[in-house]
């Protein structure tokens, strides 16, 4: 009987999507990012990335975006991997942002499927594979997020771009196992996938997946370890329990835009990250006082 080829792990099994902190003037608080990203390794994140979805990406400007890059590399230094959040709706922009960050020093670049002009799937090929040409030495991980870009890169697609080399990983944030079983049957084991959403990291592990790209690692990182720890060997009661136990964060981490709601359960647990960015706003009380029992009751304040 054959056996399924597992997948490597070319960033570890736990990265977390961290948040950029501001200031009470609304500027990047650089100092605070590096506290952050050296707390966030201690509990238990294998790698950090920078200026993704959920670091507000889209309100940050090019220099601040270089400069949480800088500082978080030279924070870490080689306690973790540090990927770079470099997608653009412009292929020539990302491709800069790519070079960008290998030339800082960036273990990986995790670039997401482009946004708002809904690219056909040959428009996505293309991009895609300008950019893993521009960088080849930078390993990257393509994002897809259909519910924030508009449009979804297919499995098909991802199988042919898999002659780029340094097209290695992928994050599934479409909110469906099938993804993961699909790009599995196109792709071949040599690609990780890793789930794009806190809750669906167990199933996702079921069938295939390495790790997460988390929002909750802010707050619960070794549950996070500890589950896929459990699953990976062989304990799966203890994988299915952590998974129920954690579905309530879960669910209130996404009761609005991400990253409203983890950036208000940072300054409930004691990290003063700031607000949002605009448009984007604070989580109103209402949200917000359920967050704290929620916490609460997690022993999280």
């Amino acid at each position: 009987m054959q056996t399924a080829l597992l997948s490597p792990t070319p960033f570890g099994r736990v990265l977390t999507a961290m948040v950029t902190p501001f200031d009470e003037r609304g500027k990047v608080d650089y100092g605070l990012t590096a506290d952050l990203a050296k707390y966030l390794v201690d509990q238990g994140s294998d790698g950090i990335v920078v200026c993704g979805t959920t670091g507000e990406s889209p309100t940050l400007t090019w220099k601040e975006q270089q400069k949480l890059l800088e500082t978080v590399i030279n924070s870490l230094g080689s306690r973790a991997k540090v990927l770079a959040g470099t997608g653009s709706n412009s292929t020539s922009e990302a491709i800069e942002a790519t070079k960008q960050a290998a030339n800082s020093g960036a273990d990986g670049a995790l670039v997401v499927v482009p946004y708002y002009n809904k690219p056909p799937q040959e428009g996505l090929e293309a991009h895609f594979r300008a950019i893993a040409n521009a960088a080849p030495e930078l390993p990257l991980m393509l994002y897809n997020i259909p519910g924030r870009t508009g449009c979804s890169i297919s499995p098909i697609i991802v199988s042919k771009l898999m002659d780029c080399s340094n097209v290695v990983s992928f994050k599934a944030a479409s909110g469906t196992t099938e993804e993961v079983t699909q790009l599995r049957n196109y792709c071949g084991p040599d690609l990780a996938v890793y789930s794009g959403d806190d809750a669906l990291v167990l199933p996702m592990l079921s069938v295939g997946a390495v790790g997460v790209v988390s929002v909750a690692s802010h707050l619960v990182g070794p549950d996070l370890k500890k589950l896929i720890d459990s699953f990976l060997g062989g304990k799966y009661a203890d994988a299915l329990y952590l998974h129920e136990k954690l579905q309530p964060l879960f669910k209130s981490l996404f009761a609005t835009t991400n990253p409203i709601p983890v950036k208000a359960a940072l300054q409930l647990i004691g990290w003063s990250v700031g607000p949002p960015r605009s448009p984007l706003v604070s989580l109103n009380s209402e949200m917000k006082e359920e967050l704290a029992k929620i916490l609460s009751s997690m022993r999280l304040i």
